[in-house]
């Protein structure tokens, strides 16, 4: 079950906002909570179905390039209304490094990755949070459709300047 602490007054979410805070289970049913994550660059991979043709190819194209994701040290986590056992089940089978979060009734990726004209199942999202917890990212696009790599490392790197500067 999620959990959202903040004020539902500040939704949808846009680049320069707070992220709001909210936890979900992952795929082996430990809570994961965004707040635990401070102090590091989170990237929320909302994705729409388990075994589709371009969810697969997304999280199997995170996982050829994870050696590049964990250079940037960024928390990295995929999003699904998927039960906790089907994201178990997606995950083995392709050998996924990245947890990945059950959001059965689509609440936090309604906040997140939620389009002003397309319903919610017709979509996928990305998002990248600085480390100060502010969004710094968020593409949201028809699920027929994909972020390359090249772009999410790339917003990456761009939040983790973005951190410095303001830490310096």
């Amino acid at each position: 079950m999620y959990k959202l602490e903040n004020n539902a007054e500040d939704f949808p979410v846009k680049i320069g906002s707070p992220a709001p805070d909210f936890s979900l289970p992952t795929e082996k049913g430990v809570e994961w909570r965004l707040s635990n994550h401070l102090g590091n660059v989170t990237v929320l991979l909302f994705y729409p179905k388990n075994e589709t043709l371009v969810c697969t190819k997304q999280l199997c194209s995170v996982r050829d390039y994870w050696e590049d994701y964990l250079k940037t040290k960024a928390v990295v986590v995929g999003i699904s209304p998927g039960t906790s056992e089907e994201n178990l089940q997606f995950s083995s089978n392709h050998n996924l490094p990245l947890p990945l979060l059950t959001d059965r009734n689509r609440e936090v990726t309604k906040i997140y990755g939620q389009h002003w004209l397309f319903p919610i199942n017709f979509t996928r999202a990305v998002l990248v949070i600085d480390a100060k917890g502010t969004i710094r990212a968020q593409k949201i696009m028809l699920r027929a459709f994909r972020p390359t790599d090249k772009e999410v490392l790339s917003a990456i790197r761009s939040a983790r300047s973005d951190a410095m500067i303001h830490w310096a």
